[in-house]
């Protein structure tokens, strides 16, 4: 299935090329639709945003003559539009790992570095395409926590698709949405594997129900939230693990206010090669630009300002 998915998503990009670009509209909106920042996996979005904390704890199992290992993780993104539709992102993350009978290592990640651009969006049909690449720099980070000495990157395809232009009469499966964030991963050492990174998140959106399906009284803070569950997949293409995939499946739900989401997870392995244990994820994402318009609510160049 994998070579058909990304001659599909090929299509879909050049598709989206080639269609005419709608006028993007606010944060995270496409028509009716509020698409979330998600946890696990990222939404398609090149926009303002601010994400402090992200807290991350899971087990990693053993193998291979490796112990398991607790890690803890604490850490930031901050994204920034440049120009109308693309916007550039940092992130980092500091790691405590104790394995199973040997001492705590603690350190920085690798520091991420992000580009994102929209290529096409259709409001009546809540849907979006973006594409982007994520770098991952060698030497940022401590190797005592894992942080690679090389650089690996990251192109991307991300697909946002809500279902708000179903019949009235399938009015409660409206609400649903799912994004896609699909990547192919390039390591500047050779002898490091290349993965096939697949995210998945399925949103049931409260308050789209409460506003465009119908309004059934749900009180605060239910009818703001949004329960989703997200596929966070990993495919090794080479290499001892070749054909493998490993990775997480995470149910959870965010609250969205004006200004801020606040959002938890169960982090649950996909099989006993992705971990033993549920781990979990609590993050806090920032609206900076709905919080400080004048500041960070438009594009650095080629925007309103």
């Amino acid at each position: 299935m994998r070579p058909f998915t990304r001659t599909l998503l090929a299509g879909v990009a050049a598709c989206a090329a080639l269609a005419p670009a709608a006028i993007l509209e606010a944060h995270g909106f496409v028509g009716d639709r509020f698409f979330p920042p998600t946890l696990a996996t990222d939404d398609p979005f090149a926009v303002d945003e601010f994400a402090l904390p992200e807290f991350s704890f899971f087990r990693n199992p053993g193998g291979g003559g490796s112990p398991e290992t607790q890690v803890i993780s604490v850490g930031t993104e901050f994204d920034k539009e440049i120009f109308p539709g693309f916007a550039v992102g940092v992130s980092d993350d500091y790691i405590s790992q104790r394995p199973t009978g040997g001492p705590t290592s603690t350190g920085w990640d690798q520091l991420t570095l992000s580009a994102k651009y929209q290529l096409w969006q259709n409001d009546p049909h809540e849907a979006i395409v973006s594409v982007g690449v994520e770098a991952d720099i060698g030497g940022t980070g401590n190797s005592d926590v894992g942080a690679e000495s090389f650089t690996t990157f990251t192109p991307q395809v991300y697909i946002g698709k809500g279902f708000g232009d179903l019949p009235e009469s399938l009015g409660f499966v409206r609400p649903f949405a799912v994004t896609f964030d699909l990547g192919q991963s390039f390591p500047t050492q050779r002898s490091d594997s290349n993965f096939f990174n697949e995210g998945i998140a399925v949103e049931y959106s409260l308050p789209y129900l409460e506003a465009n399906v119908e309004d059934t009284g749900l009180p605060a803070p239910w009818k703001n939230m949004i329960p989703l569950v997200e596929f966070n997949l990993q495919t090794a293409e080479n290499g001892s693990t070749r054909g493998q995939t490993t990775g997480t499946i995470d149910p959870g739900v965010l609250w969205e206010t004006d200004d801020a989401e606040f959002g938890v997870e169960a982090v649950v392995p996909l099989d006993s090669r992705s971990g033993a244990h549920i781990g979990c994820i609590f993050q806090v994402w920032i609206f900076i630009d709905d919080l400080f318009p004048k500041t960070f609510g438009h594009p650095l160049f080629g925007g309103e300002q």
